[in-house]
């Protein structure tokens, strides 16, 4: 346990943080396989489920939860995938 109060605020802090960055990658996780689904499932769907993944990548990239370079890599397979699956 922390001894000083500055130490005891960086705590609370760093709990705070860890809460939201791992609530957004679980967002992410979701919206991602909620895309999947609709590739496989519904094609005709899949197009919007991966506007709101690319969005919440976005959007967790421009808060540096996870580095701009993975979101990037990661809209660029899942582009890859509904490409594939609308060429069919």
């Amino acid at each position: 346990m922390p001894h000083t109060p500055s130490a005891e605020k960086s705590l609370r802090q760093i709990e705070k943080r860890r809460a939201r960055n791992r609530a957004a990658k679980k967002a992410i996780k979701v919206q991602v396989r909620k895309f999947l689904s609709a590739v496989t499932d519904a094609p005709d769907t899949a197009a919007t489920e991966y506007n709101l993944a690319a969005k919440r990548l976005d959007k967790a990239a421009a808060r540096r939860v996870i580095h701009p370079n993975a979101a990037a890599r990661k809209k660029s397979q899942l582009a890859k995938r509904l490409l594939a699956k609308s060429a069919k």
